[in-house]
């Protein structure tokens, strides 16, 4: 069925969203099960109704118009509302499921946890794929505008459009290289205030908690930089010795790649780590998959 608006075929939006996210003739024809030919065609007839080129060429590449950009968003949520609008609430076949998920996360969870949504994906809904964003330096409303499906981590999110989850509160224990000198004997907040430090940080910040923590205390420590992901500092860790901090969660993958963690002898606040999405997907039986998938991934091992 194709339904009509001002002469435009609102399945269009389909194929739109389709090369907006892949940026490729090919590539949209590739997930539309189509031709090239055939996608060129319907590129050809979406240029014609919007009045506008969407994809341009970039040397070997296919970029999107200002205007394409400014609309993706909201293709996006139009697609989203159309298929809860036509899912019967709470059924959806798995295995036939064909969508793209996109998961803004910091990159601890990525590296974490993505190879066994991608394992259980594979599993359960061939048809899904997973697309990890991470997180930005500048604060965005990706759940808002349709750039993210879900938000995973440390959820601070406060406004009424967005559905939050709490699943647990983690903590964060410092990291250093395997034979660092503050492994031998205890380590008390004036030992660990003397050691140099690293912060990961995606907006470069050289202070947080943990100086407010020791300020309590009367002492202060010395940041030598920031880096904004957590695999770049595990590279800097293991050659020298800076102390690092990462969330409880993820000491077995630390010490896997050959750091040592160790209580921080301060009094931190807790990190509640949960789930957030835009309330169109609340409904949507293909997103409760996915979410009970992160959920199950997340607190695996817990009491």
């Amino acid at each position: 069925m194709r339904v009509t608006q001002s002469g435009m075929d609102l399945n269009l939006l389909t194929a739109l969203d389709a090369l907006l996210e892949e940026c490729s003739v090919s590539g949209a024809a590739q997930r539309m099960h189509l031709s090239e030919p055939a996608m060129s065609r319907t590129l050809g007839r979406i240029r014609k109704a919007l009045g506008d080129p969407v994809l341009v060429r970039a040397g070997r590449t296919m970029v999107p118009t200002p205007h394409a950009l400014a609309i993706r968003s909201e293709v996006r949520v139009v697609l989203e509302r159309a298929r809860t609008l036509f899912t019967a609430a709470g059924e959806v076949d798995l295995r036939t499921l064909s969508r793209t998920f996109t998961v803004l996360s910091h990159d601890a969870f990525t590296a974490a946890c993505a190879a066994e949504l991608f394992a259980r994906a594979a599993r359960e809904a061939p048809g899904v794929r997973l697309k990890f964003l991470a997180e930005s330096h500048t604060d965005t409303q990706a759940l808002r505008d349709g750039i993210a499906d879900l938000e995973v981590g440390v959820i601070d999110a406060t406004a009424p459009e967005v559905l939050t989850e709490h699943l647990f509160d983690d903590r964060m224990v410092g990291c250093v290289r395997a034979g660092h000198p503050l492994l031998r004997g205890r380590c008390t907040p004036e030992r660990f205030a003397a050691a140099e430090h690293l912060i990961v940080s995606r907006r470069g910040k050289l202070h947080g908690p943990v100086d407010a923590a020791l300020a309590e205390l009367g002492l202060t420590r010395r940041v030598v930089g920031a880096v904004p992901t957590y695999p770049s500092s595990l590279f800097i860790l293991l050659e020298g010795d800076l102390v690092g901090l990462v969330a409880a969660q993820l000491i077995g993958l630390t010490e896997a790649r050959g750091l040592r963690t160790f209580e921080v002898p301060l009094s931190l606040p807790p990190l509640p780590m949960g789930l957030a999405w835009h309330p169109r997907h609340d409904a949507d039986p293909g997103h409760a998959w996915l979410r009970g998938c992160v959920r199950d991934v997340m607190t695996a091992g817990r009491t």
